[in-house]
């Protein structure tokens, strides 16, 4: 039996609780499959953040994350995830998720959360002269022809993606620049629950941040050898927004050194509304010769 990727996520999502332990809120939760067999970063962030939310009332949202992956996850175990009250003020709260297998932890969040306010309002515009996504190929039918386990996987996402001017999974085409665009939306519609739009947004995050890096270099996924893997991972939710509504991801990189490569992001509606902005920085690893 098929199983639709993107209930697969909204299910993955969808922490059960397991009391309090030591004054800390626990929640378990499993994993979406994987063809390398270790969990997607962007999917324990997603469920930390949900593991934080589930802790804050008063009409709070989150507004800001600074997260560490620490080691890589079994696909094949579950996922605890602790959430320690650090602070309730009057118009923030402060929450730190830990997430852990067989009481090892593979990923460290703290999180923040506000209560709407009013106050200055600017934003950096949107770039234009870009293509709508409708004018733009989707990774999935790019991959789906490849007789490839990963390539199949990646086809059957729970987002679409469309990569402007195009992905790097084979090859790198045109200019060595560090900077690109993606278009993205959810495979389907999400129910109206904001604080889901704000998980499934940090989990979409994690999927191509990185690639300016290999862009810049003309390194392609295929590449014999690379060796790629997210260190940490920050957020900033600006304004509402949709996911199962296009979404431009706006990314560049401005340094890598040292086996290591920093990637900054912006995500705007189709508007032109800033909606989030991330930053990323991971390890890169390119055989030397």
């Amino acid at each position: 039996m098929t199983v639709d990727p993107l209930q697969s996520l909204l299910s993955t999502l969808d922490l059960s609780p397991a009391g309090n332990v030591g004054g800390q809120d626990v929640f378990t939760g499993g994993s979406q499959p994987e063809p390398l067999g270790r969990v997607f970063g962007g999917q324990v962030a997603a469920q930390a953040l949900v593991a934080a939310q589930r802790t804050v009332g008063g009409g709070r949202d989150v507004h800001s994350l600074h997260s560490y992956f620490l080691r890589p996850g079994d696909l094949t175990i579950p996922i605890t995830f602790t959430v320690d009250r650090i602070h309730d003020g009057r118009s923030f709260a402060t929450r730190r998720t830990q997430a852990s297998q067989d009481g090892v932890p593979i990923f460290s969040m703290i999180a923040s959360f506000q209560t709407p306010d009013e106050g200055l309002d600017h934003q950096v515009d949107m770039p234009t002269g870009l293509p709508d996504p409708e004018d733009v190929p989707s990774d999935a039918e790019l991959l789906s022809a490849v007789d490839n386990p990963v390539a199949q996987s990646w086809a059957r996402r729970p987002f679409d993606m469309r990569h402007v001017p195009s992905p790097v999974f084979f090859s790198v085409e045109g200019d060595h620049v560090a900077h690109q665009a993606v278009w993205l939306k959810a495979t389907g519609p999400l129910p109206d629950d904001a604080d889901l739009h704000r998980a499934a947004l940090l989990y979409a995050s994690d999927y191509t941040l990185l690639e300016p890096i290999y862009r810049r270099h003309g390194v392609a996924f295929v590449t014999p050898g690379l060796k790629v893997a997210s260190l940490d991972h920050a957020m900033w939710w600006h304004r509402p927004a949709r996911v199962d509504e296009w979404l431009l991801y706006v990314q560049e990189s401005p340094n890598a050194v040292g086996g290591r490569g920093l990637s900054l992001g912006r995500i705007y509606d189709r508007a032109g509304t800033l909606v989030a902005s991330v930053a990323q920085e991971g390890m890169v690893r390119v055989p030397r010769g």
